[in-house]
This record gives C-alpha cells, sequence and structure tokens, in this order.
C-alpha cells in the first residue's frame, strides 16, 4: 500500500475544506476523520430512527413532549458509536479502501495511523457509547449491546451478498428499537413496524450513496445494491420508499400518531418522492447530495411526530384561567 501513503495528516479526498481540516489540531485529524466527523451525515442518519422511535413512544404514552434527556443522549450515543463503526469498517476494509479512488486518501490505507491505533480509537469511542447506554433501563441496555454482532458483521457483508445495504439498515435502523425500549422498558408492534420501515429506508439512501463507486467495487469485486440494480434504480428506490413510507405510517398510527404526525409522514414521502425524480446514477456528485439530503427528509418525520406529542398532550391548547 505504499504507492497509496500520503503525507502525514493530509486531507480525505471526498470531504475537504470542512472543520476538521480547519481549526482541528494537526495530530487530532486522522482520529476525526477515522469517526468521519468531517462528515456529520451519517451520526444524524444513525441518530433519526432514535428520535422518530422516542417520538412515537412519546405520543403512546400520552406525553407532554418527546423526552429531552433521550433525545440528547441518543445525539451522543449516535455520534459515538458511529465513529467507532466507521473505524471497525475502516479496520476491515483498508485492503479495499486502497483500490478505490475515493476511499485510499482515507487514514487507515493512506499510512497516517496503524491498524493499532485505530482500534485503540475505536474501543475508546465505544467506551463512550456504553456510558451513554448503562443510562437507560435495563432492557434498552440489552437491546443496544445486541446491536453490535450487526455492528461486527457489516464490513464482511459487500464480500459476500450484493446486500451490504440490508445488512447496514439492520444496524442503521436500529434506534427504531432502542427509543421505544428507552420508554417503555419493552418492545411492542409499533417499534418492529417502525424498524422494518427505517431498513428499507436506508437500503434505498444507501444505494443511492453506493453509485459513487459502483465502477471502482466492479473492478475490485466489492458487491452493493447499486451494481446489482444499475439503472433500474429508480425502480428499486421506488419500490423501497414506497415501503418505508408505508410501515412508518402504520407504525404512526398505530402508536396514536394524530393529524400532526400524519402530515410529518407525508413531507417525509413528498421528500423522498424528489429523491426518486432527481436521480441520476452516472452522476457522482449528484448522488452525493442526494444521499446526504436524507437528513433533511428524517428531520421533516421527526418535527411532525414531536409536535403531534406537543399538539396532542393535555392541556396543549388551554389558555390558563387568571
Amino acid at each position: 500500500m505504499s504507492e497509496h501513503r500520503q503525507p502525514a495528516f493530509a486531507p480525505v479526498a471526498d470531504a475537504t475544506g470542512n472543520w476538521v481540516d480547519r481549526y482541528a489540531p494537526t495530530w487530532t485529524r486522522p482520529y476525526l476523520r477515522l469517526a468521519r466527523a468531517d462528515r456529520p451525515i451519517g451520526s444524524w442518519l444513525l441518530l433519526l430512527p432514535c428520535w422518530w422511535s422516542t417520538a412515537l413512544a412519546a405520543i403512546a404514552a400520552g406525553a407532554r413532549w418527546p423526552d429531552p434527556v433521550l433525545l440528547t443522549l441518543f445525539a451522543i450515543g449516535a455520534v459515538a458509536m458511529r465513529g467507532a463503526g466507521c473505524t471497525w469498517n475502516d479496520i476491515i476494509d483498508r485492503d479495499l479502501d486502497a483500490q478505490v479512488a475515493r476511499t485510499r486518501s482515507r487514514p487507515l490505507p493512506s499510512g497516517q495511523v496503524t491498524v493499532a491505533q485505530a482500534f485503540v480509537f475505536a474501543v475508546a469511542l465505544s467506551l463512550v457509547g456504553l456510558a451513554v447506554l448503562l443510562q437507560f433501563n435495563w432492557f434498552a441496555i440489552g437491546t443496544g449491546i445486541a446491536s453490535l454482532v450487526v455492528v461486527a458483521l457489516y464490513p464482511f457483508a459487500k464480500r459476500v451478498t450484493f446486500w451490504p445495504q440490508f445488512v447496514l439498515g439492520l444496524a442503521f435502523s436500529w434506534g427504531a428499537l432502542m427509543g421505544w425500549a428507552a420508554v417503555f422498558g419493552r418492545l411492542d408492534l409499533p417499534a418492529f413496524v417502525l424498524y422494518a420501515g427505517s431498513i428499507l429506508w436506508v437500503i434505498g439512501y444507501d444505494t443511492i450513496y453506493a453509485h459513487q463507486d459502483r465502477e471502482d467495487d466492479a473492478l475490485i469485486g466489492i458487491r452493493s445494491t447499486a451494481r446489482l440494480f444499475g439503472l433500474e434504480t429508480k425502480t428499486a428506490l421506488t419500490i423501497f420508499y414506497t415501503g418505508a413510507v408505508a410501515l412508518i405510517s402504520i407504525s404512526t398510527v398505530f402508536s396514536g400518531g394524530g393529524f400532526v404526525a400524519v402530515a410529518g409522514v407525508l413531507a417525509f414521502a413528498m421528500h423522498l418522492a424528489w429523491q426518486i425524480r432527481k436521480i441520476d446514477v452516472n452522476d457522482a456528485a449528484l448522488c452525493l447530495r442526494l444521499f446526504r439530503s436524507n437528513r433533511d427528509a428524517g428531520l421533516l418525520l421527526f418535527a411532525g411526530l414531536a409536535l403531534d406529542v406537543i399538539a396532542n398532550s393535555p392541556g396543549a391548547f388551554v389558555i390558563p384561567a387568571r
């Protein structure tokens, strides 16, 4: 891999000009890049199902608002565990990453950090995630620990199946179970339906993302749904996104969501429809923009769910007597 070695602390090719490049202390930059701190979109996409689930649980529980402590803990945990997961993924994929134009400048294949240093960093981030997890009830703690099996297996999926996006969906959608478990100390049907809907959403947006590397992946034997669907990706996205909206709608209704929650689901659906209309699988820059736009889609859904909790809480629109 020496032919790919870069100067120490050089930026990553597909994430330049960010806050890490401009402001972070030089020695921290390779580690921040391992954790994808220069690309926070992944943390958002891991966090959003947690927030959806927390809001749906608040609707079902008749709460006044989604628990702000839980929302904050999930935000911290998502950043830490996304960083740990990306570092683990880079350790496993370091030889493959060295063969792909977009990824060969990452800290491991470019020689900015060693495997041992990356492993210690992943453990440190995992301990932060564990500290967050221990703030929940015992059922939620057990649910969170169970996700580690899927996280550990994900980097190997692309070597054996054209559906690594499904395995990623299992991991990135786990928060759809966690929010409900953290509120109720159990899992009920709405949480499982939300989880299934989120998995379809992840398959859709990560298929868009994978089109950036489709040609390089074919050369080195990496499998993906982008390669599987090819020019039929728009049809595949229509199927996955329609399924996601349908299942999330069912989960919302089962949780007792009202008009505002339904409006949030509709806004989410309209955003996904816009992505399908805009997609051009041969335009890598557009694929990246559409992938990143899923943060906005997810926030629209969360806003609808959270506002529904507030709108339907006892006394929400009652003017206090003087």
